[in-house]
């Protein structure tokens, strides 16, 4: 079976992790979507990438999550979320995302 590219896990952490947050009025639970596909995205990336991507992709998850934030005073909450996401996306896919088929 073909690994999840770590650019859809990056972008249903991101997305589902606000999401979930928001939804439920819960922020922890919010932030544990967001570590669940991170984890998963990490791993993704380290099986096909290596783990120098790996490390490399999980802090521009990390940061994309951080910058959301103050680009979220900006230019509102969807707005900050979809870009920051569309970034990290991008950058896992130039990172090496492949399929193994």
């Amino acid at each position: 079976m073909p690994a999840i590219p770590s650019a859809a896990l990056t972008t249903a952490g991101l997305i589902g992790g606000y999401s979930v947050a928001r939804a439920t009025g819960n922020r922890p639970l919010g932030g544990a979507v967001l570590a669940g596909f991170g984890a998963a995205a990490f791993e993704t990336t380290r099986r096909s990438s290596g783990l120098g991507t790996a490390i490399a992709l999980t802090g521009v998850y990390v940061a994309a999550f951080g910058l959301s934030h103050p680009l979220a005073r900006k230019v509102g909450s969807w707005p900050a979320v979809l870009g920051v996401t569309a970034a990290t996306a991008a950058v896992a896919v130039v990172s090496g995302d492949r399929s193994d088929t």
